[in-house]
């Protein structure tokens, strides 16, 4: 694959201050965790502990996957 046909890369769906923040973190997303009856979070690093511990709806035990 070159560069032109890789996908775009996956941006952390995380709020800085909160759910109601308008300010969404942007950085490169690195973990997906499996939820009940939603889609699936895809987080950074620096807010996989945060959403693994207040998210709603994460399975658990948690089901972490990586994404390139």
């Amino acid at each position: 694959m070159t560069d032109a046909e890789d996908p775009p890369a996956r941006r952390c769906a995380s709020r800085h201050s909160g759910p109601r923040d308008g300010e969404e973190c942007g950085a490169r997303a690195r973990f997906q965790i499996a939820c009940h009856a939603r889609p699936p979070l895809v987080v950074c690093p620096q807010h996989l502990g945060p959403a693994l511990l207040l998210a709603e709806g994460v399975l658990w035990p948690p089901e972490i996957t990586l994404v390139r």
